[in-house]
């Protein structure tokens, strides 16, 4: 990194929205040192990187991912950086890396894999525990609604107490003055689903007066969309917090129809002066964990109580019976990941092709030729994985999709944790969009109609200044070197839902804060990513 970089021949996109052009950008000590039209000569002794056929971007920013865990785990982000992301923002859906007190657990697939290195309870701990591992890709940190209130509260599906509010709060300005980025909620997990508006409106506050963000999974993304951005909206009034609505989407072919009304109220907010954004990953299936069928009761206590319920044959029954009575389409359901060897060859494939696929019913005939519901199915899948298995549900629209990438607040964000193809990570069946969320938005949005230079600061500079990371997102003089060098007529994906680990087509190379750590398909290893700071 000390010796200056030169790029040259390449087509730059700078991020900002300006016409593109032929030119050569140079870069020393980690930043951009000048952006020339034209060729320049290499100075002595510089590293050149030839940009022949390709465009020079910024680095892509993902503004909803999940790595926070993994990027100690495999702190070259693999299916990250070779879709051109050089800055993630995590901590989403109101669960963090940190703080981690009382009863706050990870997700299970984050605390499985890291073993012995979950070392740290606040995020001043979980940053010098990053900073060990050296991250190829920057990280903005924020901090989770769930894992507050499952650090002071548990996981008791009640309201919190006026003194465990106050003890949440001072939980978040602590976390807030250790690097994190703002708030974000998931309030259809646990134990968020368990708050009030009151309780998220305090937490927001709190964060605001320290010039926090905020970011919603909201109470509902189906039959009550509606009510649940009306939420949103009251919570950025009451607060003047800038917000971001997480992975906009209406669930649920019955709830197709609601988007034209969904996007009325967000446009209204955004033109009377609200702060108010949201993101979308650019695919029609969600991805999440399988238990999510389960009825409200059974999920109180995450998934050891869930465990305990299964094993209990009166409640087990009683869960069967209602999963089979919900209505659920499960040709829609497809198993992701999972944890045992017997579930294992479920993943890729929906409950209706392992229950047969053929019979109306939605059974299929047993070993010993007892008929098997969906919903003994899910129990036994459920139980054998620990409740930990991850399904992707197919109930969006591609039309709506197109409605929603046509807002101009609508940026990239994955909404997955990073992936490998190897180690630990590569045993798990991930939704492609960790591997190619980048790729499949750039192709979208052009052909929605949008031009090069729009689509690529949708990904980079529009992201940047949204969520005030500063410095990047541009390709600019003075602008920290996060670089992706791309061939647009050959950027695609190669990641599907059967088979995921795959990584992306068309990148070249990617740079982090002038690190080239990434470089003709092979990882290099020179690593230089940050924790940022929001002041910074």
């Amino acid at each position: 990194m000390d010796s200056a970089v030169f790029i040259a021949n390449g087509t730059i996109v700078d991020g900002a929205g300006a016409p593109s052009f032929r030119g050569t950008v140079v870069v020393e000590r980690g930043r951009i040192a000048a952006v020339e039209r034209g060729d320049i000569a290499p100075d002595a002794g510089a590293r050149v990187v030839d940009a022949s056929g390709c465009l020079v971007t910024p680095g892509f920013i993902d503004v909803h991912s999940h790595s926070d865990a993994y990027l100690v785990l495999e702190p070259d982000a693999p299916s990250k950086l070779a879709q051109g992301v050089t800055t993630e923002v995590n901590g989403q859906c109101g669960g963090s890396v940190a703080p981690r007190y009382g009863e706050a657990r990870l997700s299970s697939d984050w605390a499985a894999l890291l073993g012995e290195r979950l070392t740290w309870r606040s995020l001043a701990q979980y940053r010098e525990v990053l900073a060990a591992a050296k991250p190829a890709i920057n990280t903005v940190q924020f901090v989770g609604h769930n894992t507050l209130r499952s650090s002071v509260v548990g996981y008791a599906g009640r309201l919190a107490t006026p003194d465990e509010l106050a003890r949440m709060t001072r939980l978040l300005e602590q976390s807030l003055d250790e690097g994190g980025w703002g708030l974000t909620t998931g309030l259809i997990y646990q134990p968020g689903k368990y708050s009030d508006s009151a309780e998220v409106v305090a937490l927001a506050k709190a964060a605001a007066a320290k010039g926090g963000f905020y970011a919603t999974h909201m109470r509902s993304e189906g039959d009550a969309i509606l009510e649940a951005i009306d939420e949103v909206i009251d919570l950025v009034k009451a607060t003047g917090i800038r917000a971001e609505i997480s992975h906009l989407k209406t669930s649920g072919r019955r709830n197709w129809g609601k988007i034209d009304a969904v996007l009325e109220k967000i446009d209204s907010a955004v033109a009377s002066g609200l702060l108010l954004g949201s993101d979308r990953y650019p695919y029609c299936a969600a991805g999440t964990d399988l238990d999510v069928v389960f009825p409200d009761w059974v999920g109180e206590g995450g998934a050891p109580a869930e465990m305990e319920r299964l094993r209990d044959p009166s409640l087990r029954a009683r869960i069967v019976a209602e999963i089979d009575a919900c209505g659920r389409d499960w040709a829609s359901v497809m198993i992701g990941g999972t944890w045992s060897g017997k579930t294992k060859p479920y993943s890729g494939k929906t409950v209706a092709e392992i229950l047969g696929g053929q019979s109306t019913d939605g059974t299929r005939q047993s070993d010993a030729g007892r008929r098997i519901s969906p919903g003994e199915l899910i129990c036994s899948i459920l139980e054998l994985d620990g409740c930990k298995t991850g399904a992707f549900f197919f109930g969006m629209s591609e039309d709506n999709l197109d409605k929603i990438y046509s807002r101009p607040y609508v940026l990239a964000g994955s909404d997955a944790s990073l992936r490998a193809p190897w180690g630990p990570l590569g045993a798990d069946h991930p939704h492609p969009r960790a591997y190619a969320t980048m790729p499949e938005f750039y192709a979208r949005l052009r052909r929605l109609g949008f031009s090069r230079e729009e689509t690529v600061a949708r990904m980079t500079g529009d992201a940047a200044r949204r969520f005030e990371i500063r410095g990047r997102g541009v390709v600019e003089r003075g602008a920290f070197a996060d670089i992706a060098i791309w061939k647009e007529d050959e950027f695609a994906s190669s990641s599907t839902y059967v088979a995921p680990h795959s990584f992306a087509k068309g990148v070249k190379c990617v740079m982090v804060n002038g690190a080239v750590s990434y470089l003709d398909g092979k990882f290099t290893g020179d690593r230089a990513g940050r924790f940022l700071e929001r002041n910074g």
